[in-house]
């Protein structure tokens, strides 16, 4: 029995579906109709990133024909098309999670931010119009993509302000980087980017009191997650690593708590996975102060065992979370 003869049964075994509603059910799907939306929707999010990836490939190749002004006098009618476009198709601002009647604006919206962020950084870089102080470039453009998203109810663009937020501390939150990144060498990196975790969650939780688009709780606490722990594992290898312990702990448990209280695997998975990282640095922590001469034939043997019980319990931890998610729905 697949998924929606499941559930069409469930609700059959409540009494919340009759038996007209059934047989209607089971006829719209056994005609194998399904919505191209998400595919369109991906094509749209898919076009913006190339338009602007081309935008940027046809000014590096082309700077000395077409020259600067004219780049960005183009640049800046673009950003105010876009933007015109979307504030007369928006709804105008609400806390709730409002959309545009056609979604096409929310990609219209991602394209004024990038090219405004571009336009920032473009300006900066060819006439330092803020001196040396690049970092002010990054600020206007995180606080463009942070108002377009509570504005425009756009996730994309609140991204975007938070990885901009996130950059001008010169912290990095890519895969390539979370190995080699200049905050595990650079105590102030990470107690900057402890400060901009907490700040995020606060805003998170202060954003959830008030009713101000609860929906944007994943991505803020994704980044805080992220952030968080990565300055708590570059704490953790530092001198003073026992305070970075308590507060990888501390962290870990909140996000624990938090994915199953917004139902995000994605955060649950994370949240393992920095745990482990940082649990696992604790325990070398620990072997740094004894004589690890006297028993590393035993270590070699309990290795194995201690990796593949702990991918054990990953898994069975991952069907649990999921369990419990579906019983919640239930």
């Amino acid at each position: 029995m697949n998924t929606t003869n499941r559930n069409i049964q469930k609700l059959l075994d409540k009494a919340l579906l009759s038996k007209e509603q059934e047989i209607g059910i089971r006829n719209y799907f056994s005609q194998g109709i399904f919505s191209l939306r998400n595919e369109l929707l991906f094509l749209m999010y898919l076009s913006v990133l190339l338009f602007t990836s081309g935008v940027g490939v046809l000014i590096y190749k082309n700077i000395d024909t077409i020259g600067h002004s004219l780049i960005l006098l183009a640049m800046f009618v673009l950003i105010v098309v876009c933007f015109y476009f979307s504030f007369k198709e928006s709804k105008g601002f609400s806390k709730a999670d409002i959309d545009f009647e056609n979604p096409v604006y929310n990609y219209l919206v991602l394209l004024a931010v990038i090219l405004s962020c571009s336009f920032m950084g473009y300006i900066q870089f060819q006439y330092a119009v803020f001196g040396n102080y690049f970092e002010i470039s990054i600020y206007i453009s995180a606080f463009i993509a942070l108002a377009s998203a509570y504005y425009f109810n756009n996730k994309s663009a609140l991204s975007i302000g938070i990885t901009a937020l996130i950059t001008s501390l010169g912290i990095s939150l890519t895969p390539r980087t979370l190995i080699n990144n200049d905050v595990y060498w650079n105590e102030t990196l990470s107690y900057y980017g402890l400060i901009l975790g907490l700040l995020i969650v606060l805003w998170s939780i202060y954003s959830k009191n008030i009713g101000l688009k609860k929906h944007f709780d994943l991505v803020l606490l994704t980044f805080a997650l992220h952030l968080i722990s990565i300055c708590c594992i570059a704490g953790l290898i530092n001198d003073i690593w026992f305070l970075f312990l308590f507060l990888m702990a501390g962290s870990s448990y909140f996000f624990y708590q938090k994915s199953f209280e917004i139902q995000a695997i994605s955060i649950y998975i994370f949240t393992l996975l920095y745990g482990f990282i940082g649990f696992n640095i604790f325990i070398v922590r620990l072997l740094e102060h004894t004589n690890f001469e006297d028993f590393w034939e035993l270590f070699i043997i309990i290795l194995p065992v201690y990796f593949i019980t702990s991918i054990v319990l990953f898994v069975k931890a991952i069907k649990n979370f999921n369990k419990k998610t579906n019983d919640s729905l239930q």
